[in-house]
């Protein structure tokens, strides 16, 4: 059964940029505004420095697939919002980037779990039915969205 009730906090590191943020972006039953901007920002298509208002569910659906495989630590975050400029050019250098991807709807992200491997992290996503659940063993990441549930 998913917790509902407590507070939601999340620590993250940026892999490309090195920098690295700790907030609670939900307590008191509602999601706290400062934290969103906070995360917004942090999520930032750092190439282009743009930022969009991310989906807050992906923050749940991360939240709660790091309580599922038992994970308190930093989560290394690969990607999350794309400009679309951002997201023609790794399209056109790289197979796995899709080009109406769900990073550019600012609802994606693709993280890493020191310590947890990635199939455990797809398993733990895909229990909870909230979304799409990307599954990358040879890159040792996974992407999580709370776009249409799918799997690949």
């Amino acid at each position: 059964m998913l917790d509902t009730a407590s507070p939601r906090s999340l620590s993250l590191v940026n892999a490309n940029t090195g920098e690295a943020l700790s907030v609670t972006y939900w307590s008191n039953g509602s999601y706290q505004r400062a934290a969103l901007d906070k995360l917004n920002h942090f999520l930032r298509d750092w190439r282009e420095n743009e930022q969009t208002e991310m989906d807050p569910l992906l923050f749940d659906v991360l939240w709660h697939t790091m309580n599922t495989v038992g994970f308190s630590g930093t989560v290394e975050v690969l990607s999350a919002f794309r400009s679309p400029n951002t997201n023609a050019w790794l399209a056109s250098v790289s197979r796995g980037v899709a080009s109406d991807s769900q990073h550019i709807n600012g609802n994606a992200m693709d993280v890493v779990f020191p310590g947890v491997s990635a199939y455990q992290i797809r398993q733990a996503a895909r229990s909870l039915n909230m979304g799409g659940v990307g599954f990358y063993p040879r890159s040792g990441f996974v992407h999580l969205d709370t776009g249409p549930v799918r799997y690949w």
